[in-house]
Parts: structure tokens; C-alpha cells; sequence
């Protein structure tokens, strides 16, 4: 099975120790009784990067894993996958 590309693992790479970062923070918001509101926003913010990096990640799988899959003939499962994955994360 084929992995990430170099480009695109750097990326997701930062984008999670932006997350890391951001979340540390709102713990300490939470920690320092900040404003509900701000914490609100801010786990908000991270719901949005997490997305972002979502969007990333399947749009690389689309690209390798479930190209190279189809060329082979092998794509349906893959497919299939990607599917049910995208179907379940809107019925959450």
C-alpha cells in the first residue's frame, strides 16, 4: 500500500503540531476558567484545522492508494472505503 507523499505528509505533519499547540491552549483555557465563549471558539478553530487535515489526508489517498488501486483493477474496495468513511463522518 502506498503512503503519503513527502509533500503532503510534511504538511499534515504541521498542521497537527498546530492542533497540538491549539488544543494545549484551550486546556489551559479551560484550566484559567476562561470566558465559555472563547473556549467555545477556539475548540471551533481546531474542529476547522482538523478538517482541513481530513480533507488533505483523503485527497492524497485519492490520488495514490485509490489511483494506484483502480490501475491495478483492485479500486472497488478502496472506493467502498473512501465511502463509507465520508458517510460516516457526516451522520456524526
Amino acid at each position: 500500500m502506498l503512503h503519503q507523499t513527502p509533500k503532503v505528509k510534511k504538511e499534515v505533519l504541521k498542521c497537527l503540531a498546530y492542533i497540538i499547540g491549539h488544543l494545549q491552549g484551550v486546556n489551559n483555557m479551560v484550566v484559567e476558567d476562561k470566558y465559555c465563549i472563547d473556549v467555545v471558539k477556539q475548540i471551533q478553530a481546531i474542529q476547522s484545522a482538523l478538517n482541513k487535515v481530513t480533507e488533505v489526508v483523503l485527497e492524497d489517498h485519492l490520488k495514490t492508494c485509490v489511483s494506484h488501486a483502480i490501475k491495478k483493477g483492485e479500486g472497488h474496495s478502496l472506493i467502498k472505503e473512501v465511502m463509507e468513511t465520508i458517510k460516516q463522518s457526516k451522520n456524526k
